[in-house]
């Protein structure tokens, strides 16, 4: 019974993450994601907001579905394996379109019914939770199995598809972090398991020419601890931003706020929904040291008094890639009540994602703050993807068969096959959009 597999999104383009993967007359769907900056482009938004599936696969900020058409009477489980809208942020637009359950880590499911319930989008898919490292029997010829992994997103796996000819396994995104700060470390014994039997790794080479391996996020954490607690602060406003979806960071952030007598707040409705996602799947608690405010009458009501009292408050908003209409670019703007003063502190707790319309809107945005004379702390942040030396290992200890790259441009999948010839032992298949591959 052979694997097949083909590309839906997410092949030669980053972001539209979406495989399917056919094994005889059963048919799995790994991500369901969207391409954020045709997104935002489209929307103007950061966020999910309910709009018509043709319009979006227009835009192609959806992966096209048309390329499955013959194979969606047999689809048995659309499976996310993150919380990232690159990989989950399609499934309210396309899920309803498959009689066929989600099965996700219990962070990812709270996201997405956060999603549904906020945009009052209704879809008749069944959510299951699974946890990391669990097993689950999809029929007698299919077993699923999550692999825990980290990622700048809790909960976060790499997916093994077994079946009676060997297992695929799909990587898309991971790290190798061996000192995170939540959560376990990457299960690497159970990839040792899977060496004899890989037909097939699918693997993100979004950091493929990077000649490094990905620092842990312990080292960010000291990054944040050397700007927050090492730099003189006192009387001045402290802003910060990060990925909303980045619990660990946050958790970060919150230690050190407490240790510098601040309160902590966090504004924007994306901050809220991965918190409260959060906490709901028993990750996190921090709703007891931290005022979440969502929408606008909450969001004014604190910046007022944060103008008043601004050295008793650390403030963490959206809008770290410059979204206009994120909280952080309303606040530069004057259109939220508060108004910034000299050597006020700026932490950007990220890196700007490299496409044109983020450099855009950041560049547009530290100009703002530079023309206030705001000191400006770039760069706070280490990435949750694989660098060339991690997918090194990935691919020495799995030792597959064939490897497809994906997440990435023809750059970056070149580089990945550069490095897994240099290895050698794998096939490699460069594909792209709509290709279908057997094995």
């Amino acid at each position: 019974m052979r694997i097949e597999i083909r590309a839906v999104g997410g092949y030669n383009e980053i972001g539209r993450n979406m495989t399917a993967v056919r094994v005889g007359d059963e048919v799995i769907i790994l991500d369901m994601g969207l391409h954020i900056e045709n997104y935002i482009s489209l929307t103007e938004e950061e966020d999910i907001v309910n709009l018509s599936t043709s319009e979006l696969i227009d835009a192609k900020a959806v992966p096209d579905i048309s390329v499955i058409d013959d194979w969606k009477a047999k689809i048995k489980a659309i499976i996310p394996t993150h919380a990232h809208l690159d990989h989950v942020g399609a499934i309210p637009y396309l899920a309803k379109k498959f009689k066929a359950p989600i099965l996700c880590t219990p962070f990812t499911a709270e996201v997405i019914k956060a999603i549904l319930k906020d945009e009052k989008i209704k879809m008749g898919n069944h959510i299951k939770p699974l946890n990391s490292n669990s097993v689950y029997h999809v029929s007698d010829n299919i077993k699923i199995e999550f692999i825990n992994m980290t990622h700048s997103t809790p909960q976060t796996v790499m997916v093994a598809l077994h079946t009676k000819n060997g297992c695929l396994l799909y990587a898309n995104d991971f790290k190798f972090d061996n000192f995170p700060i939540l959560g376990k470390k990457p299960n690497f014994n159970k990839l040792r398991e899977l060496s004899n039997s890989c037909q097939c790794l699918i693997v993100e080479c979004l950091r493929a020419k990077e000649a490094i391996k990905t620092p842990s996020e312990s080292v960010a954490k000291a990054m944040l601890k050397d700007v927050l607690l090492g730099t003189e602060s006192n009387g001045k406003a402290i802003i910060a931003t990060t990925f909303s979806s980045h619990l660990e960071r946050l958790k970060s952030i919150i230690e050190f706020g407490k240790q510098m007598n601040r309160k902590v707040v966090f504004l924007g409705r994306s901050l809220s929904k991965y918190v409260v996602a959060g906490e709901r799947a028993g990750i996190v608690n921090f709703t007891k040291d931290v005022e979440l405010a969502k929408r606008g009458r909450h969001i004014k009501r604190i910046l007022k008094d944060v103008e008043v009292n601004r050295k008793k408050y650390l403030v963490v908003v959206t809008g770290h890639q410059g979204e206009q209409k994120a909280v952080l670019s309303r606040m530069a703007t004057g259109e939220l009540p508060f108004r910034f003063k000299e050597e006020d502190h700026m932490i950007f707790a990220s890196s700007v994602i490299p496409n044109p319309s983020n450099i855009s809107d950041r560049k547009r945005l530290e100009e703002n703050f530079r023309g206030k004379n705001l000191r400006i702390f770039k760069d706070i942040h280490v990435s949750g993807h694989a660098a060339r030396e991690d997918l090194r290992d990935l691919i020495n200890i799995v030792n597959p068969k064939n490897i497809i790259p994906a997440h990435g441009d023809t750059s970056m999948n070149n580089a990945l096959k550069a490095l897994a010839l240099e290895i050698g032992g794998s096939n490699i298949l460069l594909i792209k959009e709509s290709d279908n591959i057997a094995l």
